[in-house]
């Protein structure tokens, strides 16, 4: 071997043997260990396979939200992204208690919608297997198919203690964000609360890329009909991407902070800030929150209860107050969603409910002091019903049985403390 070439074997194994050294020992060991089960394993298994089982397994000890994203699963969360995709309508949460699937929210006039499904359901089956032990990302997708497909839920109503399956026919499912109180005629909004003199109601059901350009351009027109306080109903809003939160704030908030994100050494990473271009400061706002009111939309209560510009009535928030980055780990490997950071109001109070929590330690969206209204069991079932009757167009209104006699006389206890609230503050003239 010439002395050139003996130099260049020697560089070549110096720089692997420093690259060694940049790597833990158990790193060493799981490609060990990979290696041994490729290789000696009485049954063959793809490499590819084993990259992914140590990956899932890796994720599998972090947090909920953190999860593996295969190859042919990369496709379809971008679909979840983009607010349209095949599916049932349905935003789904892990009840924080028992670790059981729930329904955050049915998507009005969604497949699952028509079908009575409705917040707070427990999901025991889909398509008749279990959803114990169930990840949120596994759950949606045995709910997604082509459109025209059956899938079965079987669900528990909230105050009722026996499942019931019922049978949804997907759809291609777009999202649209802002609702309204009430239907027209011809199906669409009424955002005016009735028999309330120019009190709005507007319920976001999720922050997608487009919300805060679909309530800014609401927000003017009933601005020009002379509406004079809003109520702001993120009850059941599971959350969405953390810009649609900020941009929403921000049509709300004149200055300062918005939200600032912290490592986990509690240090700030980043702050987002008001834009100084606030359209909406000068009428009263009361925004309706529940249990399953969660991460984007708790950035959007807790910005505008610190700032003072908006009263918050209702049940205290869920605590989801993270931040997944998407990490792609190369060509058809697929992609980790990573939860790194996590979200602090304004006032730099945490708003994540971690495992160790409790009911006293600081966490969530508490609603302003004499605004708290818990709605439970069988009440929170009469609600979702009284809702779900309201929202209908007149065409699905027709489809369905003889008025429900259980809500004769029956009104949201919640939105009717805001209204309350709202009517207070215009007395007294703001």
């Amino acid at each position: 071997m010439s002395r050139r070439n003996w130099y260049l074997l020697w560089t070549l194994l110096v720089l692997c043997m420093a690259c060694a050294t940049k790597v833990s020992r158990y790193g060493r060991v799981m490609v060990f260990a990979m290696e041994q089960v490729k290789w000696r394993s009485l049954q063959e298994v793809a490499e590819q396979k084993l990259f992914e089982g140590a990956v899932q397994g890796m994720l599998g000890q972090l947090d909920p939200y953190s999860a593996y994203i295969s190859p042919g699963e990369v496709p379809k969360f971008r679909e979840q992204i983009d607010q349209e995709f095949g599916g049932v309508g349905l935003q789904i949460l892990l009840d924080p208690k028992t670790d059981q699937l729930m329904v955050a929210s049915p998507l009005v006039d969604s497949p699952a919608y028509r079908a009575g499904i409705r917040a707070g359901d427990r999901i025991l089956r889909i398509g008749g297997k279990s959803t114990q032990g169930l990840s949120l990302e596994d759950a949606q997708e045995r709910m997604r198919g082509k459109p025209k497909t059956p899938v079965v839920l079987t669900v528990v109503h909230p105050g009722e203690d026996k499942p019931t399956d019922i049978e949804i026919i997907r759809e291609i499912i777009h999202v649209p964000s802002v609702l309204g109180d009430t239907r027209n005629d011809d199906g669409s909004w009424n955002y005016f609360l009735a028999g309330h003199d120019r009190l709005a109601y507007l319920h976001i059901h999720t922050f997608g890329a487009d919300s805060a350009k679909e309530l800014e351009k609401i927000l003017d027109d009933l601005v020009g009909q002379g509406m004079r306080g809003l109520v702001l109903d993120l009850r059941n809003n599971p959350g969405g991407t953390l810009d649609a939160a900020i941009r929403t704030c921000d049509l709300f908030v004149s200055s300062g902070v918005i939200v600032t994100t912290r490592g986990r050494d509690g240090r700030i990473r980043r702050g987002e800030y008001a834009s100084g271009n606030a359209r909406f400061t000068d009428f009263p706002i009361a925004i309706l929150v529940n249990r399953s009111t969660a991460s984007a939309s708790e950035i959007v209560a807790a910005c505008l209860q610190d700032y003072g510009r908006a009263i918050i009535v209702g049940e205290r928030t869920y605590g989801k107050g993270t931040i997944q980055e998407i990490i792609p780990l190369g060509e058809d490997l697929g992609e980790i969603k990573l939860t790194t950071t996590s979200y602090w109001r304004p006032s730099g109070t945490n708003i994540h409910r971690d495992r160790k929590a409790t009911d006293a330690d600081a966490w969530g969206v508490l609603p302003n002091p004499g605004y708290e209204v818990p709605v439970e069991g069988e009440e929170l079932d009469k609600l979702a019903r009284w809702r779900y009757r309201r929202t209908l167009s007149k065409t699905t209104s027709a489809e369905l049985p003889e008025p429900d006699d259980s809500l004769k006389g029956y009104f949201d206890p919640q939105l009717a403390r805001a209204i309350q609230c709202l009517e207070q503050q215009a007395r007294a003239g703001r």
